[in-house]
């Protein structure tokens, strides 16, 4: 059973920051493209940031320039770190481990809370 362990969540006032981890097995990690969601209530999920296997990022335009996403292959790890955060960024973080491949399937973390308020 695949499992993306994610950790980080919390509450934090506006213009603060915190860090979201997920960690995966190597067999996943190595060959998945990871990527961080997140969903409010009533809502679709939506893309934050995605890395692939080889580094490269993509974002959100509503996180660009305040969110960072990255991975540390020795962990096993992607982490999304977001600064200057603001109550639009409060959502279910979800972090996934997308399909590179036909064959693969993609993997979905239990989510975790972020919430910006004062």
């Amino acid at each position: 059973q695949v499992q993306l362990v994610e950790s980080g969540g919390g509450l934090v006032q506006p213009g603060g920051s915190l860090r979201l981890s997920c960690a995966a097995s190597a067999t996943i990690f190595n060959s998945h493209t990871m990527a961080w969601y997140r969903q409010v209530p009533g809502k679709q999920r939506d893309l934050v940031a995605r890395i692939t296997t080889g580094g490269a990022t993509n974002y959100a335009d509503s996180v660009k320039d305040r969110f960072t996403i990255s991975r540390v292959s020795a962990k096993n790890t992607v982490y999304l770190q977001m600064n200057s955060l603001n109550p639009e960024d409060t959502a279910v973080y979800y972090c996934a481990a997308e399909r590179v491949f036909a064959y693969q399937s993609t993997y979905w973390g239990q989510g975790t809370q972020v919430t910006v308020s004062s």
